[in-house]
C-alpha cells in the first residue's frame, strides 16, 4: 500500500512489479529503493554487467522475478540448463540458503570465466542469493496483479458486492471485518445492522444498496439455527389469523421506523418523525421512509419456538440488536428474551423442544388465536410490558456490538472521543496529508494490525484506525523493547512522533507510545510476527 503512491502504476506489467517487489528476496537484496528511484528519474539505470541488459531492461535494471536471477547465472556465469535448474530448485526450497551457499561458487567461478569480478559480481551474487529467502516467479506475480487490477475495479465501481463478499469469505486477509465495515462506509457504502426478520446467514446486498449483515456475525450463534432463522417462512405465506398477522406487521413496520437504515441507530432521542411516513436520524442526518416487510416470527417467543435458540443466543441476538424489529429497543428485549425463555413447565416440555418443533408451532398458533380472540389489546399490553431498565447509551450499544458480533455498524469507538482528543491535540488519520514533513504529531486509534517483518530489522509497523482512516506508525527497536506490553496489549493507543512524507506516503515514526483508556471494546488486533 505504502508503494502505490510512490510506484503510480500506469500499466498492467506495473501491478506486477509491485507484486514482486515488496518481498524478503528484493528486500534483502537492496532492490526496492533503485527501482523506485529509476522509476521517478532520481537515478539513471546502470546494470552490473552489460550483458545483463536484455534480461534486465524492463525492470530498470533491477533484477526482481526468478526467470530473471536464472537467465543472469546461464549468460553471466555460463551456467548449463541443468545447473539452471539446480539453482531453481535451491531457490524453491524452504531454508535453502545453504544450498545456496554452495551453488555461489560455481557462480562466482562462472563469472570469473567470463571476466566479471569485484564489485559487478558481488553486486550479481547478491542479488541472486537474496532469493533463497523469498523470491517471486514473474508467472506468478502476473497472476496476483491480474486479483489486484480485478478487485481494485469490482472496488470502485461495485462497492457493495466488493464488501459483501470480503464479509462473506471470512476468516482471510489482512483486515479484521470491523475494519472493512469501516473503510466501506467511510467510501459510501451503507450496512443495514443484523435482523433476525430479515437477515441471511450471509451477508446480503438490499435492494436500496445497503449491505445487509448476516446471522454468520452473531458470537455463538449455531449456523444450523442461524440458518433455521434464515429459512422461516414469513407471517404472509403462513396460514395464520388475520388479526395476528396485521398485529405482527405493525410492530414490524413500527420498528423500522424507530432504527436508522444507515447508521443502524436505535436511540429514540437522536429519531424523529418528520411526517406521516418519513423519519429523521440526528446522527447521521439521514431521512428514510420505512419499507414494509412480511416479518418471519409473530414475536420473542415464536422465534425461540420455532429455531431451537438457547438462551446464550436469543441473549446475544438481543444484546447486538437483532431483535429490535419486535419493537423493542436492546434492554427492553433482553428483558421479553428472559421471558421467552423461561422453562415452559412439564406440561409443555414436549411441545417447546427444537426437535418437536411442528408440534410446538401448532399449540403456538391455537394459544396465539385465543388470545387475540378473547383480549386482543390485554395480549398487546403484556407483550409490550414496559421495561424498568434504561434503554443502552450509544457507547453501551457499541460495546454491545463489540462484544456480540466483533463489529459495528454505528460509529467508531474514536468518533466517541473525538472532542477530549482534539483538546488535547491529537489528529485524526486524514489530517495528517496535509501536515509538514517533519513535524512532530500526535496521534491516536485502535490497533488493527502489528507486523514484524524478518527482514526489518528489528522494527514493527503499527496500524491505527480512528473515525477518518488510518495512521502508519514505525515504532523503533528499543522503544518496541522498552514498551512492549503496551504495545501488544493495548487495544488503543496514543502515539507521539516525527511524521514523515515521502512521494505521498505518510508515516509516524514513533518517539513515545502509551494506551488510550478508550470505550471498552473487545477488539483483537490482526498480529504478524
Amino acid at each position: 500500500m505504502a508503494t502505490l503512491p510512490r510506484l503510480k502504476p500506469a500499466t498492467f506489467y506495473d501491478l506486477v512489479v509491485e507484486v514482486a517487489i515488496i518481498r524478503p528476496g528484493p528486500i534483502v537484496g537492496q532492490m526496492v529503493h533503485p527501482y523506485l528511484n529509476r522509476r521517478a528519474g532520481r537515478e539513471p539505470v546502470q546494470y552490473a554487467h552489460p550483458s545483463l541488459e536484455p534480461i534486465l531492461e524492463r525492470t530498470l535494471g533491477v533484477p526482481l522475478f526468478q526467470e530473471q536471477l536464472l537467465r543472469m547465472a546461464m549468460v553471466a556465469a555460463g551456467f548449463t540448463g541443468g545447473q539452471a535448474e539446480d539453482l531453481r530448485r535451491a531457490m524453491g526450497f524452504k531454508r535453502s540458503e545453504k544450498r545456496m551457499k554452495q551453488i555461489e561458487v560455481q557462480l562466482r567461478e562462472g563469472m570469473a570465466r567470463n571476466g566479471i569480478t569485484g564489485d559487478a559480481a558481488q553486486q550479481i551474487i547478491t542479488s541472486i542469493a537474496s532469493f533463497a529467502l523469498y523470491g517471486f516467479p514473474e508467472s506468478h506475480a502476473a497472476s496476483f496483479a491480474l486479483l489486484a487490477y480485478a478487485s481494485a475495479y469490482l472496488k470502485v465501481h461495485y462497492p457493495a458486492a466488493f464488501y459483501t463478499a470480503l464479509l462473506n469469505n471470512q476468516p482471510m486477509g489482512f483486515y479484521h471485518p470491523s475494519t472493512l465495515v469501516k473503510d466501506a462506509q467511510r467510501r459510501g457504502v451503507r450496512f443495514h445492522p443484523v435482523d433476525v426478520q430479515v437477515s441471511d446467514w450471509d451477508c446480503t446486498i438490499e435492494a436500496d444498496g445497503a449491505i445487509r449483515l448476516g446471522l454468520c456475525y452473531v458470537s455463538g450463534l449455531r449456523e444450523l439455527v442461524g440458518r433455521a432463522i434464515c429459512s422461516a417462512k414469513a407471517l404472509a405465506e403462513r396460514s395464520a389469523q388475520p388479526v395476528a398477522d396485521r398485529s405482527a406487521a405493525e410492530r414490524s413496520a413500527k420498528a423500522l421506523a424507530e432504527r436508522c437504515p444507515k447508521c443502524g441507530c436505535d436511540d429514540q432521542s437522536m429519531l424523529e418523525a418528520v411526517d406521516a411516513s418519513k423519519w429523521f436520524c440526528n446522527n447521521c442526518s439521514h431521512d428514510w421512509t420505512p419499507r414494509h416487510r412480511a416479518p418471519r416470527f409473530r414475536s420473542i417467543e415464536d422465534l425461540v419456538a420455532r429455531a431451537g435458540l438457547r438462551r446464550d443466543e436469543l441473549v446475544t441476538l438481543a444484546d447486538v440488536g437483532a431483535l429490535n424489529a419486535f419493537g423493542y429497543d436492546r434492554r427492553s428485549a433482553l428483558w421479553q428474551a428472559e421471558r421467552a425463555i423461561r422453562p415452559s413447565g412439564e406440561l409443555f416440555q414436549e411441545e417447546g423442544t427444537a426437535e418437536n418443533a411442528e408440534t410446538a408451532e401448532i399449540c403456538f398458533e391455537k394459544e396465539f388465536s385465543a388470545s387475540f380472540a378473547n383480549s386482543a389489546v390485554s395480549s398487546d399490553r403484556d407483550a409490550e410490558a414496559e421495561c424498568p431498565l434504561k434503554p443502552m447509551t450509544e457507547t453501551e450499544r457499541l460495546v454491545a456490538d463489540y462484544a456480540g458480533m466483533g463489529l459495528t455498524t454505528g460509529r467508531h469507538p474514536m468518533a466517541l472521543r473525538r472532542h477530549e482528543l482534539a483538546m488535547r491535540g491529537i489528529l485524526r488519520a486524514t489530517d495528517l496529508p496535509a501536515t509538514r514533513q517533519g513535524r512532530r504529531v500526535r496521534v491516536a486509534g485502535m490497533v488493527i494490525t502489528r507486523q514484524r517483518p524478518g527482514t526489518a530489522k528489528g522494527f514493527v509497523f503499527l496500524t491505527l484506525e480512528d473515525e477518518t482512516g488510518i495512521a502508519n506508525i514505525i515504532v523503533r527497536p528499543d522503544l518496541f523493547a522498552r514498551d512492549r506490553l503496551i504495545i501488544v496489549e493495548e487495544p488503543f493507543l496514543i502515539v507521539d512522533g516525527v511524521l514523515q512524507v515521502q512521494d505521498g506516503v505518510t508515516s509516524i515514526r514513533a518517539e513515545q507510545v502509551q494506551g488510550l483508556k478508550s470505550v471498552n471494546v473487545a477488539f483483537d488486533a490482526h498480529d504478524f510476527y
